[in-house]
């Protein structure tokens, strides 16, 4: 069954979520896991996309918006509410909704700050996943 991971952050940015989401992509990559980033807009995709190539100075995480011809190479996937087309172990979930094929995945990392909005958003997510009897885990990220 999927693993559930509620991430939430001490932040109200926006910003802080995709950046976060960079952090993710970085640590589950080092890991051998590749991950589909899942985004509330197509601007928030291109915003990732651009995050991905420069969040740090000394490294590059390979990537491309979906869908992408080699993605075999890639640490991730970006996408704006769409199936990818490719076996991935990590859903990064940016969407104010849960994904209707998110059980496909390993795991799932729910990124949620401070936003009055986005943490309604998250809380109704969290019971979804709950009164489905999923595990969840949740990590206060200061």
């Amino acid at each position: 069954m999927t693993r559930v991971d509620f991430y939430i952050l001490d932040d109200d940015s926006g910003d802080g979520l995709q950046r976060f989401a960079c952090r993710l992509v970085d640590k589950a990559w080092g890991r051998g896991m590749r991950c589909f980033i899942n985004t509330a807009t197509p601007d928030q995709a291109a915003r990732l996309d651009e995050l991905l190539w420069t969040f740090r100075d000394i490294s590059f995480l390979p990537h491309a918006i979906a869908p992408a011809a080699e993605s075999a190479r890639l640490a991730a996937l970006i996408g704006n509410d769409s199936e990818p087309d490719t076996e991935l172990d990590l859903l990064i979930n940016l969407s104010p909704e849960v994904p209707t094929w998110f059980s496909r995945f390993e795991r799932v990392a729910e990124l949620v700050d401070n936003h009055d909005d986005r943490r309604k958003a998250g809380r109704e997510r969290f019971r979804f996943y709950r009164d489905r009897g999923y595990q969840l885990e949740s990590h206060n990220i200061r």
